[in-house]
This record gives structure tokens, C-alpha cells and sequence, in this order.
């Protein structure tokens, strides 16, 4: 008898904790939400001009926050005809304010894979990043270790005298890449 007594109970208890759970699941966006949430943040910084400026709509490079041309014609064509971005772009920021930046291994990307950011929106920055085309067959988790690690992406922080650093700390940046992929790396609208 007893055990008759404890089902119904057992069965009312099961029904309170699913009805708990589905109400707490409602005020909890989705993963795809949390994604594309996430993918603002990162879209700050690629849009920002220490990362626009290396990847133009064309081959001319763009320089200082108001995004010009680079100056001198340089553009891919002038790697291909010996003039390398290394010949002013040393291993290290100038310490004149506005002089050359520099890192190791300063370069734009490849021409096969440019990575436009120059006027996209959050939403063509997202797919762009998940199209392996695009990104020279990057999957996500390269493309995470590519704006966690490289030292070229981790100049921007390190932009030199008279440069504004991208507008989100790169730690909240890496979260940010970090939450995108985590939760599916759905785009925003």
C-alpha cells in the first residue's frame, strides 16, 4: 500500500522539477543566441582599424584610424616586385608617434585568402570566418589560435605611440571568440 501511496507523489515531484526546469530554460537564451551575442563583441575588434587596415577591399593596405591608403603605392603587387612589408615594418612599434609599426612577420594576408573586414557587417564577418575557403582552410579552433596567439593579431593591443588599441581588452576578445565557437558559432542577423 504504501508503495501505491509514494508513485503518485514520486510522479507529482518528477512533474514540479521538469516544470522548474523548463520555466528556468525559458529565461535562458538559447546557445545560438549566446553565439551570436558573443560574435558582436568580436566583430568590434575586426572592424576596428588595427585589423581593417590589413584587410582592404583590394590590395592596398589602409594606415592610422581614419583607414587611408597606404602611403608610398605599397600593395600586395609590391611584395611580388621586392619591396617586402618588413623593409619598414620591423620587429618592434618605431617610437615616433605615427611611424612604422612593427611585429615579427609583419604581412596582410595572402591574396587567395584577403579576409576582407573593410565594410562588413557583423553577420559577413561571422560567415566569412566559418568559410574555410575564405579562411585558407582554417577550421574554428585554428582560427581561435590564430586571434589568441598570433603575434601579429596580439600587436594590435601593442599598437605603438599615437594608435588606439582595438575598442574590446584581447582577453574579453579571446572569451568573446572562445563563447562564439563554444555555442555553435551561430551569426548574428
Amino acid at each position: 500500500m504504501k508503495r501505491l501511496v509514494a508513485l503518485p507523489s514520486l510522479a507529482a515531484a518528477a512533474l514540479v522539477v521538469l516544470l522548474v526546469a523548463l520555466a528556468d530554460a525559458e529565461d535562458r537564451p538559447d546557445r545560438s543566441q549566446v553565439a551570436a551575442a558573443a560574435f558582436i563583441d568580436v566583430a568590434k575588434v575586426l572592424l576596428s582599424p588595427r585589423c581593417r587596415n590589413c584587410h582592404p577591399t583590394d590590395d592596398v593596405p589602409l594606415q592610422r584610424d581614419e583607414g587611408v591608403p597606404h602611403a608610398q603605392n605599397v600593395s600586395r603587387r609590391s611584395e611580388k616586385n621586392g619591396l617586402r612589408c618588413t623593409a619598414c615594418h620591423r620587429h618592434e612599434n618605431s617610437p615616433v608617434p605615427g611611424g612604422p609599426p612593427g611585429v615579427k612577420g609583419w604581412r596582410m594576408p595572402p591574396a587567395a585568402t584577403p579576409m576582407v573586414f573593410v565594410g562588413r557587417t557583423p553577420h559577413q564577418l561571422c560567415e566569412q570566418l566559418k568559410d574555410k575557403k575564405a579562411t585558407g582552410d582554417r577550421d574554428l579552433e585554428a582560427i581561435f589560435h590564430h586571434l589568441a596567439e598570433d603575434e601579429l593579431v596580439l600587436w594590435g593591443w601593442r599598437a605603438g605611440p599615437g594608435r588606439k588599441p582595438p575598442p574590446v581588452p584581447h582577453d574579453v576578445f579571446v572569451a568573446r571568440v572562445r563563447a562564439w565557437i563554444d555555442n555553435g558559432a551561430a551569426c548574428p542577423p
